[in-house]
């Protein structure tokens, strides 16, 4: 009797496993991290606009380098001067009997003729002023016509004077004059000097002055090329000039040459015109500041450049 309850034990059939848990298989690694890529790229397309194209259309807004711009004339102008060669006593030969072949008489003036106009600008506050050397060739004559200098400034307030000129130095070779103006230093707004190296073709550039009798006109383009030769008044190169498609035309001549951050970077002193328009080809040239700051300091104290001293 003492066996069946140890022979029901045996026979008792095992018990049934439990069945395995299913679990969630793990994805790779690249595969999970490229699904929460697109799912980040997804969301971004949704909650970011489209990318505007650059400039494609205009949306009214104003552009961004236009107040830039005026700022800069703004700064600039009061450094900027115009220059009248007035002749005032013309000699007997240029007039014939009847008046004729005279030029016309400017009457603001005190009755003397106006020869030619053109540009500069302040140098510093002594009343120094830079322009080129064709604008008042005429003040460095012979002595046989009577010529003087006028000059038109601007204060710091916009009030427009005017005082004459002294030519106190003048170096044709590098087409530079230097002209003395008794004004009190607060009442002159010296231009900001800059540099011509490391100028690049490309770059924007300004061009400020007087053309055709326009006071204060700008006008805008870049640097074309550098490394230029064109010819001196006395018939010799000048070498390294910066040539522009900023507009130059007659009465530009001495004035300056900016660069994006107001600085002068050249003197404005020729341009190719179309033959027989006279107009502006595009083709203009300034000479570079560099060569300008070497040779003025030697204008204002020996009234010639080193190179013409002992001549």
């Amino acid at each position: 009797m003492a066996l069946q309850p140890l022979l029901r034990l045996l026979l008792r059939p095992a018990p049934t496993p439990p069945p395995p848990t299913r679990r969630t298989p793990h994805l790779p690694a690249p595969f999970s991290t490229r699904r929460g890529t697109a799912a980040a790229l997804l969301l971004l397309a949704v909650a970011a606009p489209p990318p505007r194209p650059a400039r494609a259309e205009p949306d009214g807004e104003d552009d961004v380098d236009e107040p830039h711009v005026v700022r800069l004339f703004e700064e600039a102008t009061p450094s900027v001067v115009f220059i009248k060669d007035l002749l005032v006593a013309p000699p007997p030969r240029t007039r014939g009997r009847d008046g004729g072949g005279a030029q016309p008489v400017d009457d603001e003036e005190g009755g003397a003729t106006v020869e030619g106009t053109g540009s500069g600008f302040v140098w510093d506050s002594l009343g120094h002023i830079v322009t080129n050397y064709h604008v008042v060739a005429k003040l460095a004559g012979d002595g046989s016509e009577s010529h003087r200098c006028k000059v038109f400034l601007e204060d710091s307030t916009g009030t427009s004077y005017s005082k004459e000129g002294r030519l106190i130095g003048y170096d044709p070779t590098y087409d530079l004059a230097v002209l003395k103006v008794d004004v009190d230093g607060d009442r002159l707004r010296p231009a900001l000097l800059g540099t011509s190296q490391g100028l690049r073709v490309g770059q924007s550039c300004f061009a400020i002055g007087n053309p055709l009798g326009y006071e204060h006109t700008l006008t805008t383009g870049v640097v074309s090329g550098l490394g230029r030769e064109i010819p001196s008044p006395n018939g010799r190169v000048i070498r390294g000039a910066i040539q522009t498609d900023a507009a130059i035309n007659a009465g530009n001549s001495g004035g300056p040459l900016i660069d994006s951050y107001g600085h002068v970077i050249g003197v404005n002193t020729a341009t190719f015109t179309r033959k027989g328009s006279g107009i502006s080809s595009g083709v203009n040239f300034a000479i570079p500041i560099d060569t300008v700051v070497r040779s003025v300091p030697n204008l204002i104290v020996y009234g010639t450049d080193v190179s013409n001293r002992f001549y």
